[in-house]
């Protein structure tokens, strides 16, 4: 099998043997052995559900003390969750952590840095929010939200660990962005525009950490039968019930579907997303790929990764900012 390297999985030609994870990838016979991450700090956020919760039991079964974070805690999740610890005899700890409380985040880090005696190795930023409907639609509770949850969110966790990671001169960062941080659906909401943003940012800081040997990957996941589904219908039904008529009016077909969509006939299995960041953990520091798409269907966005990377190369790859550029890029 093609080498996992962030230059073949950036490549076209390995898009259908290396760009993990998608369900063959997740399944093949040459894969079945996990990593060993014993000694592992990692501190991963929306872990009550989806692919946090998964990620967590994953991690914490390979050897990683998990911070297992969720707002709202006590939640029967976080029960839940302590309660397979103690059963597994797995070193996960859960955390309250709200995303958008600096509050909290800082609490939580700082709990974590203690407890563990030093900075987290590996941040795992996957806590999001998705809300349907037309961009005209979308009220300033609900833009605010969307950006709030899954752009400042992010932020606010990166900030919280860099000091730690740079002490060290170590660690790793997953972004858990989307395919549709790449293309977009229509009547998507805001999720396209902060999945964007997410994308940008965090390409940026790789660039910008590669003087402290700190990785960052960009998760790109396709669609999963995770509780997102549930969750965004929710969000997306209290938009409908709230939005001014003079709005709803101009699309009265998509706003009817607004609260009611169904992610349950997808088959996908949700494991690839922990299982693809394991195998990016498993390879070397400076190889590891800055993007990568996690999908049991088409990847869409394959060839907009390819020419982003060629040309962010050509145009600073011989600039003052080239070795940083080089190195993410790994040319």
């Amino acid at each position: 099998m093609t080498d996992l390297t962030r230059r073949t999985l950036l490549a076209g030609a390995a898009a259908t043997g290396a760009l993990a994870a998608t369900a063959s990838f997740a399944q093949d016979d040459k894969l079945d052995t996990l990593p060993d991450l014993t000694g592992q700090a990692i501190l991963i956020t929306g872990t009550s559900s989806g692919f946090g919760r998964r990620a967590s039991e994953l991690f914490a079964r390979t050897g990683a003390t998990v911070f297992a974070t969720m707002r709202n805690t006590p939640r029967p999740e976080a029960d839940e969750l302590q309660q397979l610890a103690r059963d597994e005899g797995l070193d996960i700890r859960v955390l309250r952590l709200d995303v958008l409380l600096d509050d909290e985040v800082a609490e939580a880090i700082a709990t974590a840095e203690r407890e563990i005696g030093r900075g987290i190795d590996v941040l795992v930023n996957n806590a999001g929010v998705g809300i349907t409907g037309p961009v005209e639609v979308q009220d300033m509770e609900a833009t605010k939200l969307a950006f709030d949850t899954n752009v400042l969110g992010y932020h606010r966790l990166v900030r919280a660990v860099l000091p730690g990671m740079r002490a060290r001169k170590q660690g790793h960062i997953f972004a858990v962005s989307s395919q549709l941080g790449r293309v977009m659906v229509p009547y998507s909401g805001h999720y396209s525009a902060t999945k964007f943003a997410v994308e940008a940012m965090f390409e940026q800081l790789a660039y910008e950490l590669v003087p402290h040997n700190i990785g960052v990957t960009i998760i790109e996941p396709g669609g999963y039968p995770t509780k997102v589904w549930v969750n965004r219908n929710r969000y997306s039904q209290d938009l409908k019930n709230r939005a001014s008529q003079i709005h709803l009016d101009g699309y009265p077909q998509i706003v009817a579907t607004m609260g009611t969509e169904d992610g349950s006939g997808r088959q996908a299995d949700p494991m690839d997303v922990p299982r693809a960041m394991a195998r990016v953990l498993a390879m070397a520091p400076g190889t590891r790929p800055v993007r990568l798409p996690v999908s049991a269907g088409s990847i869409p966005q394959v060839a907009i990764n390819e020419v982003c990377a060629e040309t962010q190369v050509g145009w600073l790859g011989e600039s003052g900012y080239g070795p940083l550029i080089k190195a993410v890029h790994n040319v």
